[in-house]
């Protein structure tokens, strides 16, 4: 309200803001819900010895080779939640066929870690190919989330596979538990999926691949996976090697570089030197 007063320089009209107004913003604003922040953690469950560089970055020398980290990262919230980015493989087939070395399941990897499978609420999963999506029936309370482009790219109706990128049997796993109701088909580029966890499209490895922004109490990190196999993807500007579009994979490094100071690429084991170990085969990003 409006009222005249008595000051030392004479009358004045001032405004007289009721105490109750301003207590009551004040328990409005306490009361409203904090922004959700987030760790990041990457978890090494295996590595793949001697893979040619000429695979990861386009261009690079022939006869380099890098012994790749086969990971998944974890996602802690402050309310005590667990969030997957992908979620690995396990399948004997697999194991096979690239005789990773060190291997455990990535279940067993994210329990040694002292997390619980089925305490992994939400899985997001960054394309169809079987090294990051295989172990998704691991954990069996998560919903799982993955661009709607890219699954119906990719599954056919009662779980055909349309494409050779995912394979036979991931497939049909993935429409079992689309039936039973746990796959969220995501619409598109820049949606916040989950409170601070935002996936964005463009970097083009398969159809409609994502990788993932995340809020932490430092700023974003961006999960890159396979949109960014290696820094040197990032650091020399050079797309991957496996990609349906070169130029669209260089303009979502970009992006990511402009979104975070802090970017995980998909399969370089100098993640696992640039952070701070927290735990055998685990390091802390943010």
């Amino acid at each position: 309200m409006v009222a005249l007063v008595q000051t030392a320089l004479g009358h004045r009209w001032v405004v007289l803001i009721p105490a109750a107004a301003i207590l009551g913003g004040w328990l409005a604003a306490s009361a409203a819900p904090r922004a959700p922040s987030w760790q990041v953690y990457a978890i090494r469950y295996a590595a793949v010895p001697a893979f040619p560089v000429r695979y990861l970055v386009t261009g690079a020398d022939t006869t380099r080779t890098v012994d790749i980290a086969i990971m998944v990262w974890l996602l802690q919230g402050t309310n005590g939640s667990h969030v997957l980015v992908d979620a690995g493989f396990y399948r004997q087939k697999f194991i096979d066929d690239w005789k990773p070395a060190n291997f455990v399941t990535p279940a067993e990897a994210v329990r040694r870690f002292g997390i619980a499978p089925d305490s992994i609420s939400d899985i997001i999963v960054s394309h169809v190919h079987w090294d990051h999506m295989d172990g998704i029936d691991l954990f069996p309370r998560a919903r799982i989330w993955i661009q709607r482009e890219e699954y119906e790219y990719y599954v056919g109706p009662g779980g055909a596979p349309l494409h050779e990128a995912i394979d036979t049997l991931d497939a049909a796993m993935f429409a079992r538990l689309r039936d039973a109701g746990r796959v969220k088909l995501v619409e598109g580029d820049g949606q916040e999926i989950l409170p601070g966890i935002t996936v964005y499209t463009g970097g083009k490895h398969t159809y409609a691949s994502q990788y993932v922004g995340v809020r932490t109490a430092k700023g974003t990190v961006v999960v890159a996976s396979d949109n960014a196999y290696l820094y040197e993807n990032l650091e020399r500007r050079r797309p991957i090697a496996q990609t349906l579009d070169s130029t669209s994979n260089l303009a979502a490094q970009d992006r990511m570089k402009r979104m975070a100071k802090v970017i995980v690429p998909g399969h370089d084991p100098a993640v696992f030197q640039r952070f701070r170990t927290v735990a055998p085969g685990v390091v802390r990003v943010q």
